[in-house]
């Protein structure tokens, strides 16, 4: 048995850098390659490809990248493991087969299934969704890969899962190594986003050389320990920092839930072993949660919306007698009609555009003749007839469907794991026994204020880093500085209180608060900030990707000695 093994990354999402996967390959050795291609806008996606052609519903790129690829990952021994099966994990491994005896390959080829709940949905509580996928747990990977398995698929498994089943093939894991597993699942959380983990995405990114940023890989070890490194030569870098980052990205408290061990993120220990070397260590697992997440995505009715442009003096009455004007001229209002006027003009600005705003119109509606055509018409035929300087950034369309996302969950011995193995064995796989009662975590409470001395007004970003993204309806933002008094000082001033200060969009909405001192950081997750999720979304940034340098350009008084 090894005493690690090398797991790459190859995508963090559908529509991830084409050539990653070649790169990968050739840039150096590998024992497995994971692509991660699903999102919960992606689930609804790949639900509205399912209606209209039954035999789809997969991550077609995946399947392109195999053409180009899978002989050269034979060739070197590289097994691949991704979850571009999406909603039909079985049609994409019939297509593997199909292209393996198109190139004349050997491959073995194996899918995990059981995670789509939609046929069942009303019976188990969760509605009549589009789509319904529960998030799979590792262990049907590892029950592939430990039958001889060249290429794993799967439906909807945690991110992690893809990390996680390789590790515990490998040292022959089992449900009571808790701490291993904990270990393999946030090595997993690290490298599933791709190049977030070198350098994409990174709030000091002029400190780091960037361009063609290489993909993460992790070293893991039997203990479930890791190393986060790249492939040499690649753009981009691995330091503590891009690693907190990423391990900040979409989480919530100390304890972050999977199918397979629940892993304490107030445990990890990171240390910068040499360039591009990162050691993980030290992490805690406890038992996983009874139930399992289940991704629901719901049609909710059609959408359409316009940009119009707004320019020079009087920028409020104009935009405030479009919305009158138009207002009026509809048939019948939609059920959801909102107007959000986006001052990114400049005073006496030097062009057109740094003169200009933005007004977005949106309409919402279970009816396409509140939405389609009349909506577009009532746009257009102002044209003439308001405010001065009328344009638009692009003619208005007809409208089309839009989904909301919601979570639910079930209790996993209701879920079927299935793999279906290389040679047409199916087996079931048992969730852990060791499962138990959610347990929930307390948010923090920030310590008792110290004097750190004379302080400057500064940007928050001028000594802080901070990663944001979606969990659904809500978001979080996940704030880190460098040294243990720069944290010391963060934790007691970085309030709640505080952060509705600086972000007066989420005053009103619930916010939770989680100090981690192992990573110097604190994170908060806002609840409802993105209303029922990214399809949803009317709000400028609707995955909140923006919403942490947001915050950093947000002026704090700064101890004069941390600047």
């Amino acid at each position: 048995m090894a005493d690690s093994i090398r797991i790459g990354n190859m995508s963090g999402f559908y529509g991830d850098r084409f050539a990653a996967m070649r790169e990968m390959l050739d840039g150096g050795d590998l024992d497995y390659l994971t692509g991660d291609y699903l999102a919960e806008l992606t689930m609804l996606i790949l639900g509205r490809d399912r209606l209209k052609d039954p035999s789809l519903g997969y991550a077609k790129t995946f399947l392109r990248q195999l053409e180009e690829n899978l002989g050269l990952a034979l060739d070197k021994g590289v097994k691949i493991v991704s979850n571009a099966g999406g909603l039909n994990p079985h049609g994409l491994a019939v297509a593997i087969r199909a292209l393996c005896d198109k190139l004349g390959l050997d491959a073995q080829v194996a899918f995990v299934n059981g995670d789509d709940l939609v046929k069942d949905a009303e019976k188990l509580g969760l509605g009549n969704p589009l789509t319904a996928n529960a998030y799979l747990g590792a262990f049907g990977i590892k029950a592939a890969l430990d039958r001889g398995a060249d290429v794993v698929v799967t439906g909807r498994v945690t991110d992690a899962s893809l990390t996680v089943g390789p590790a515990a093939a490998a040292f022959d894991w089992d449900y009571t190594d808790l701490d291993a597993i904990a270990g393999a699942v946030v090595a997993g959380h690290v490298i599933e986003c791709g190049a977030q983990a070198t350098g994409g995405n990174y709030s000091f990114f002029q400190e780091i050389p960037m361009g063609h940023l290489g993909f993460p890989i992790a070293e893991v070890a039997a203990d479930g320990s890791s190393v986060i490194t790249k492939h040499d030569g690649t753009g981009g870098a691995v330091t503590v920092g891009t690693v907190t980052a990423q391990l900040l990205y979409e989480v919530a408290g100390p304890r972050y839930y999977n199918p397979d061990a629940t892993a304490r993120l107030d445990t990890i220990e990171l240390e910068q072993l040499a360039d591009n070397r990162v050691a993980l260590r030290g992490v805690k697992g406890e038992a996983p949660p009874k139930d399992l997440k289940v991704s629901l995505n719901f049609l909710a009715g059609l959408r359409n919306e316009v940009d119009v442009i707004i320019t020079g003096l009087d920028i409020e009455a104009k935009a405030k007698l479009f919305e009158e004007q138009f207002t009026a001229a509809l048939p019948e209002k939609p059920a959801e009609l909102t107007f959000d006027l986006s001052r990114t003009d400049r005073a006496d600005g030097t062009t057109e555009e740094q003169a200009s705003a933005l007004l977005r119109v949106v309409a919402k509606d279970t009816d396409p003749t509140k939405v389609g055509r009349p909506f577009s018409s009532a746009v257009v035929e102002l044209a003439l007839a308001s405010y001065p300087g009328f344009t638009l950034t692009a003619p208005p369309g007809n409208g089309a469907p839009y989904g909301v996302f919601e979570p639910g969950y079930v209790d996993a011995a209701k879920v079927t794991h299935r793999v279906n193995q290389p040679d047409g064995v199916g087996v079931t796989i048992e969730p852990s026994p060791l499962r138990a009662e959610l347990v929930a975590d307390n948010d923090s409470v920030p310590p008792t204020p110290a004097d750190f001395g004379p302080v400057e007004v500064k940007p928050l970003g001028t000594i802080a880093g901070a990663r944001s993204g979606d969990k659904g309806g809500s978001a979080n933002v996940g704030v880190w500085v460098r040294s243990d008094e720069q944290f010391a000082w963060l934790d007691q001033t970085l309030t709640v209180d505080l952060l509705r200060e600086l972000l007066p969009e989420v005053a009103e909405l619930t916010v939770h608060r989680y100090a981690l001192p192992n990573l110097r950081a604190v994170n908060f997750v806002i609840e409802g900030v993105l209303g029922r999720g990214v399809a949803d979304q009317v709000r400028f940034d609707p995955q909140a990707k923006g919403l942490g340098e947001w915050l950093r350009s947000r002026p704090v008084p700064i101890p004069a000695k941390f600047l």
